[in-house]
């Protein structure tokens, strides 16, 4: 008897305790509540977690990551293309652009000669060169040009990118070596930092400030937009194109992109038109291909001659995207309306193409004018 009632006390005072229990100690305190929250480790939170506090560097690094930079830095998912597809088999001779320059028979010739050429912008590619009375350079067609002016070399000043995948942020190119700040505006603290010409840089973030635009390329990193061309990606087809392949011209920004099946796979910085010889907005196809292409305009008021011009692309008229071996800087409008590439970038640009691909040319800022009668003669 007493066993049993021993028993039934011990299980009244266990439920009194338990949690859920129906019964309960009238002198029980309630919990005491939370006084605080633990931090959370350092590192990105971009939803908020339930079990800490992501504050000091997790903030830092999650603004950071909310801006497409990550710490270390993701690189672009690009490459450089070939170098080989830089190399051409000719070499090439600037004539003086203010005097006439016969052309001979034979090397030690002199007089006019029974051919000239006029004053202007001249490029002859040549395969001999002699010294007989003077330096005298053997052209293709087999005539001959005395030594008056200069030859060029050809290094390669501005390969491309190639993509593997589109990248998640804008990117650029300087083409001049510029300071880097620490906030947007001119009187920003300099960081003391360059970044160099054709340096590529990430874009994270654009804001104007002191009437200027300004690119975030780094955290408290700041450089002025109007010195670097940048490339807006965007994958969207543009309206029209209908085989998901297309070459986007940024007029604006003096860069071009490539686009298959809505992904980003090459992008480089571009010398147009310059005024009065815009390069025209608009949506075109590629109409011919050529290897080489020699371009000239016999006006004397404005001759040119440009002799093998290199991977030639036709998509308006006598407007194209090609080589520019003359060419010792990009980002800025130079041409007589064409695309001019540099030559690994004008190769690289043939190999894809193909004739009927869409060639999409436009100016964001509205300056490039659109009056098709604009745009008529010669163009290189």
């Amino acid at each position: 008897m007493k066993k049993t009632l021993y028993f039934l006390l011990g299980v009244a005072l266990l439920v009194s305790v338990l949690p859920g229990g129906s019964v309960m100690a009238q002198d029980a305190t309630p919990p005491e509540p939370d006084s605080g929250s633990v931090v959370c480790e350092p590192g990105v939170y971009l939803a908020a977690p339930d079990d800490c506090l992501p504050l000091g560097p997790s903030a830092y690094l999650t603004d950071l990551a909310r801006q497409g930079i990550t710490i270390p830095p993701r690189p672009l998912p690009a490459f450089r293309p070939d170098a080989a597809l830089a190399q051409l088999p000719y070499r090439y001779f600037h004539l003086d652009p203010d005097h006439y320059v016969p052309v001979y028979s034979a090397p030690g010739e002199t007089g006019s000669g029974g051919q000239q050429f006029m004053p202007g912008f001249v490029y002859v590619s040549y395969i001999d060169r002699v010294e007989q009375g003077g330096v005298y350079y053997m052209l293709q067609n087999g005539g001959w040009i005395p030594g008056k002016g200069e030859r060029i070399s050809m290094p390669e000043l501005f390969p491309g990118l190639q993509f593997s995948s589109t990248p998640r942020n804008s990117f650029g190119w300087p083409f001049e070596q510029i300071p880097v700040r620490s906030a947007p505006g001119y009187n920003a603290p300099d960081t003391g930092k360059q970044v160099f010409s054709y340096q590529v840089v990430q874009i994270f973030a654009t804001q104007n400030v002191d009437g200027a635009d300004w690119n975030m390329i780094g955290p408290n990193e700041w450089v002025e937009d109007r010195k670097v061309a940048q490339v807006v990606i965007d994958a969207t087809p543009p309206e029209g194109v209908t085989n998901g392949r297309w070459i986007e011209v940024d007029l604006e920004e003096q860069t071009l992109s490539v686009y298959e099946n809505q992904r980003l796979v090459y992008a480089t910085v571009i010398a147009s038109g310059l005024e009065p010889f815009w390069t025209r907005p608009g949506l075109f196809q590629i109409q011919q291909k050529k290897e080489t292409e020699t371009m000239r305009n016999n006006d004397p008021a404005d001759f040119y001659y440009l002799d093998n011009v290199p991977w030639t692309m036709y998509f308006d008229g006598a407007r194209a995207l090609h080589g520019a071996y003359w060419r010792t800087r990009f980002g800025y409008p130079q041409s007589h309306g064409c695309i001019n590439l540099s030559l690994g970038d004008s190769h690289w640009l043939f190999n894809w193409a193909v004739e009927g691909d869409w060639v999409f040319i436009h100016d964001p800022s509205g300056l490039t004018p659109t009056d098709p009668a604009l745009y008529q003669g010669g163009a290189y």
